[in-house]
């Protein structure tokens, strides 16, 4: 994207959404259906962070839980009612609630709409190269590779 191509404001609502619902290999992205997210810090070239502007549909939830081990990430919730499930709880946000999620913890975390009511919120985290993601619930691991792109594992290391 040109510096002529980069907008200096937008409405966040207005903005795409990205064109692949999700990254998750078969089985993994049924479980992530009714999630929409439009990539803002990719409309404005950012390099060292994203930011998305996403919406759960009911029922729908944000991520399978998961922990990074360079990505810190953070979530504003602007409409809705989220359930934020961690390791150690489930804890209801609503607007105006935010929770971070510093890397390499270990605690798995997503967001799961169980109200009959849209979520909205804002996610932000950084992009680290050589970052990984464990998922404990499930026999599944991503690689961030050198490339810019994730990679999908099965726990033993065999790739999807």
């Amino acid at each position: 994207m040109s510096d002529t191509d980069t907008p200096i404001a937008i409405r966040a609502l207005e903005a795409p959404l990205r064109t692949q619902a999700s990254l998750y290999p078969a089985p993994f992205a049924a479980r992530v259906q009714g999630r929409e997210k439009r990539p803002l810090g990719d409309l404005f070239g950012l390099t060292q962070f994203g930011v998305n502007l996403t919406r759960l549909a009911p029922g729908s939830a944000s991520a399978l839980r998961h922990a990074h081990s360079k990505q810190d990430e953070f979530v504003y919730i602007l409409e809705g009612q989220p359930t934020l499930i961690t390791d150690t709880a489930e804890t209801i946000l609503g607007p105006g609630m935010c929770a971070g999620f510093k890397a390499g913890t270990g605690n798995g975390h997503q967001l799961v709409n169980r109200t009959a009511q849209d979520v909205l919120y804002l996610e932000i985290g950084d992009r680290s190269a050589g970052d990984s993601v464990t998922y404990p619930d499930d026999d599944l691991q991503a690689v961030f590779g050198n490339d810019g792109k994730w990679r999908f594992l099965h726990k033993d290391g065999t790739p999807y």
